[in-house]
């Protein structure tokens, strides 16, 4: 009997590190997610002191992220149109190839039209910052794949999972690799410019870019099952379906949608003020190099593992809609601090506390938004769902490149910090009566934490062992309180 009980304790040691949903294809997709992690990172640190030592202002560097965040904008929506269609595999794999030769690009030329273009294609400057390992225009497809994976007990715990990977990848990419440009000068690499490290780094990123595409090379491109359900479903099914992807949102998703579309609108504004800008301003701010960006983001990057696995749990305790809203709510007050702090380490040690509210927060809300639609509609509606968020930051990086050059540092920052308040408070009142499925079916717990005026009880996360598999959810009230 006790001879049994350390191979007993092995096998479940196992299973809490590789649970039986990590499947070869789940696997080869956070894997993928690890590296292109890395090569964003390191494009977030290395991509805008690069650009500002070439003699781009404010203002280009926002018309730059202007550019990028409108093709961000696009390619997301086709990523996500056509991942319903024809299956996720082919977007994971091109997309990250795009991004490889977006490096390439960077490497060999500074010609500012071919710059722009291949910035806007290989999504440079987009999630600037510590969570830039965590932005990419595949989004859509990664998550829908993930979603329809995994258990539905077992969703957060699988978005989790890929967040701590991700945050794994940022600090390769934001460690060792973004001293480059700082570290090859030391031993007389620099080039008759001086740019020989960061001409290395861009190979660097087209490289881990390039690997992350390969890898989900062997995984199954399974296209979604689209049944005919409903009147809506079964009409589209007769005529042969169509490609207009609003014809295709089934009525259980459309309330979802509308909603989605306000709080990301808004959540489109603040970002666009502040994330594209974060490098760049500490570059500005403080002085700070590749060198000390690339130390800051690593500890962030460090402590964000812990952050990405616990976010299941907090979820458990709160609810889901209640953690994504505490989590939004403690990004934007720790944002106004941050800007007005009078050092670097200051202002850093305030954002990475800022960061952990993030990594936390963003697992759970993609993982919430795949829960609360239709399996076969995911990708169309992650897709649609952040298309506003990514026109809408596309309107004021120009506006705040400008106020940094000519007005202030820190007001983009206090504007970003106000907006994202009002997204908090936002998508909780929109969400808060429509809980995942697995929320649904589980028997109801006493809430915490609960939000001044609203005293409804919160279920317990985790649904019984002989719960339903994940189906479509029933048709949701939203908004009542």
């Amino acid at each position: 009997m006790a001879s049994g009980t350390p191979a007993r304790n092995a096998h479940s040691l196992r299973r809490r590190i590789w649970p039986d949903w990590m499947t070869r294809d789940v696997s080869l997709v956070i894997l993928a997610r690890l590296f292109m992690s890395a090569m964003r990172a390191l494009a977030g640190i290395v991509t805008p002191i690069y650009l500002a030592l070439i003699g781009f202002n404010g203002v280009s560097l926002g018309w730059l992220f202007v550019a990028v965040a409108i093709t961000s904008a696009l390619l997301t929506s086709v990523v996500g149109l056509l991942s319903d269609r024809i299956g996720r595999k082919p977007f994971l794999i091109a997309l990250p190839l795009l991004a490889a030769s977006a490096g390439v690009v960077y490497a060999i030329t500074r010609d500012v039209p071919l710059l722009f273009l291949f910035a806007a294609l290989g999504s440079f400057g987009r999630g600037a910052g510590a969570g830039g390992g965590s932005i990419g225009p595949y989004q859509p497809a990664e998550q829908a794949l993930l979603a329809e994976a995994a258990p539905p007990r077992a969703r957060n715990d699988v978005f989790g999972r890929m967040a701590f990977f991700s945050s794994l990848g940022a600090l390769l990419g934001g460690g060792p690799l973004a001293t480059l440009p700082d570290l090859l000068p030391h031993f007389h690499l620099g080039g008759a410019d001086g740019m020989a490290g960061y001409r290395a780094a861009f190979i660097a990123m087209a490289v881990l870019a390039a690997i992350a595409g390969l890898l989900v090379i062997p995984i199954a491109n399974l296209r979604p099952a689209r049944p005919a359900r409903n009147a809506h479903a079964a009409a589209t099914a007769t005529s042969g379906g169509s490609w207009n992807p609003l014809r295709r949102i089934s009525p259980i998703s459309w309330p979802i949608l509308l909603r989605l579309w306000m709080t990301n609108s808004v959540n489109g504004l603040a970002i666009g003020f502040f994330g594209p800008f974060i490098t760049y301003w500490f570059f500005r701010r403080y002085g700070a190099g590749t060198a000390e960006v690339g130390a800051l983001y690593t500890a962030v990057n460090l402590a964000a593992l812990a952050a990405n696995l616990y976010a299941p749990r907090l979820a458990a305790r709160l609810g889901l809609v209640r953690a994504i809203f505490w989590g939004r709510i403690l990004q934007a007050l720790l944002l106004a601090p941050m800007a007005l702090a009078p050092t670097f380490w200051l202002a850093g040690a305030l954002y990475l506390l800022r960061m952990q509210a993030q990594r936390m927060a963003l697992p759970l809300r993609q993982s919430y938004v795949m829960a609360v639609v239709p399996s076969e509609e995911r990708g169309t509606v992650s897709a649609l769902s952040n298309l506003p968020s990514q026109v809408t930051s596309a309107l004021t990086p120009g506006l705040a490149g400008y106020i940094f050059d000519t007005i202030s540092l820190e007001l983009p920052f206090e504007i970003g910090a106000a907006l994202q308040a009002v997204n908090a408070f936002l998508f909780y009142f929109f969400f808060h009566a429509l809980r995942p499925p697995e929320e649904r079916a589980a028997p109801k717990a006493p809430s915490i934490a609960s939000v001044p005026g609203d005293a409804a009880e919160e279920p317990a996360l985790l649904p019984p062992d002989d719960a339903e598999p994940d189906s479509a959810p029933q048709q949701p009230t939203i908004g009542a309180r």
